[in-house]
């Protein structure tokens, strides 16, 4: 019988990724959508994959009990991977809109397992470089090196300040809530995180310019001419293919020496938004794509920029990374279709 695994938020950015490798390798997917109107999207993009699919509605993740009657299945679920938590710097109340959503809607997953589904062997939980990276010293210090064993110090006080600490914090606490969790209620099963950073690569769902995920939009913009000319800053300087990050997903469902493991999934080395424009320049010459100083990005290693480590996803995960051209190249075709 093939593997059965409810993957929460299916119809998000990272998750359509995960859920067309998971269809391709043959899992069996339950994934969870906030309404039906997702559902007809979801079959029309997998329609040799139907009889592999199943759905449920959650509609707001934060509830108690949100995911309960998700992971009931018989057969039982093998495995959950879970991407449902809001990602944007529009919250008005900063707890209520980021922080309380993502660290309920985590517990909730986590509880739920425990309860209802017995047959579950582990979970995989999309974290953030954000519960890494202590974004008081962005893009510094210079020689700094961030691998799994380190936490970002951000307080709640610090989180409801604004939008996007409350990110940074929303992130932080839904990861230590998970591992905590582990720690007092000691689960039959195993636990993985992936901690990416900034996600970016091909769109697979029907969104719109205004729709984009927070990631893509910077490229989009670049892309477009919407950045007044300028090339913009970025205080992040690490990224990941989306594709390579659903890898990642799929491959700790079953890989042994995964459990209860944090992974900082990036692409190798650094980038910066002015790598991106002139990568971008090159290939669409036609496009209001500004000049900035072509040629001085960071794309490799120097300056004062923190690195981040990647190497224990390729040794326990078998990962390999993809480089920013030929990420950026298709993605910008996609982009630019929106525009008509």
């Amino acid at each position: 019988m093939s593997p059965r695994v409810l993957l929460t938020g299916g119809s998000g950015f990272i998750a359509t990724h995960i859920l067309g490798q998971l269809l391709q390798k043959g899992y069996w997917v339950r994934t969870t959508i906030r309404s039906d109107s997702r559902k007809k999207e979801i079959l029309d993009a997998h329609p040799e994959h139907v009889t592999q699919l199943d759905f449920a509605i959650v509609k707001d993740i934060a509830q108690t009990g949100a995911f309960d009657d998700a992971v009931k299945a018989e057969p039982g679920l093998d495995y959950v991977v879970h991407t449902a938590s809001p990602f944007h710097f529009h919250a008005e109340d900063v707890d209520k809109d980021l922080i309380q959503p993502a660290v309920q809607g985590t517990l909730g997953v986590l509880q739920g397992v425990k309860q209802f589904a017995p047959t579950v062997k582990r979970i995989v939980i999309t974290g953030s470089f954000a519960s890494i990276v202590d974004q008081r010293i962005i893009p510094g210090p210079g020689g700094k090196l961030y691998t799994e064993e380190d936490w970002n110090p951000i307080t709640h006080e610090q989180a409801i300040a604004d939008p996007v600490s409350g990110y940074y914090g929303s992130k932080t606490f839904a990861e230590k809530a998970a591992w905590e969790f582990m720690k007092t209620e000691n689960p039959s099963f195993d636990l993985v995180m992936m901690c990416p950073p900034m996600v970016y690569g091909p769109i697979m769902n029907s969104q719109t310019a205004s729709s984009l995920n927070t990631s893509n939009q910077l490229i989009y913009n670049i892309l477009t001419g919407k950045t007044d000319g300028k090339i913009p800053e970025e205080g992040i300087h690490i990224w990941v293919d989306v594709r390579d990050l659903a890898r990642a997903h799929v491959a700790a469902l079953e890989a042994a020496g995964a459990a209860n493991q944090r992974f900082l999934v990036k692409a190798d080395g650094i980038y910066s938004p002015q790598d991106m424009a002139d990568i971008l320049r090159k290939h669409y010459p036609d496009q209001p794509i500004p000049v900035g100083k072509p040629g001085t990005g960071i794309g490799i290693p120097e300056r004062d920029y923190f690195l981040a480590d990647n190497s224990k996803s390729k040794k326990l995960l078998g990962m390999s990374y993809g480089n920013l051209e030929n990420m950026l190249v298709p993605l910008a075709k996609r982009l630019l279709a929106l525009e008509k």
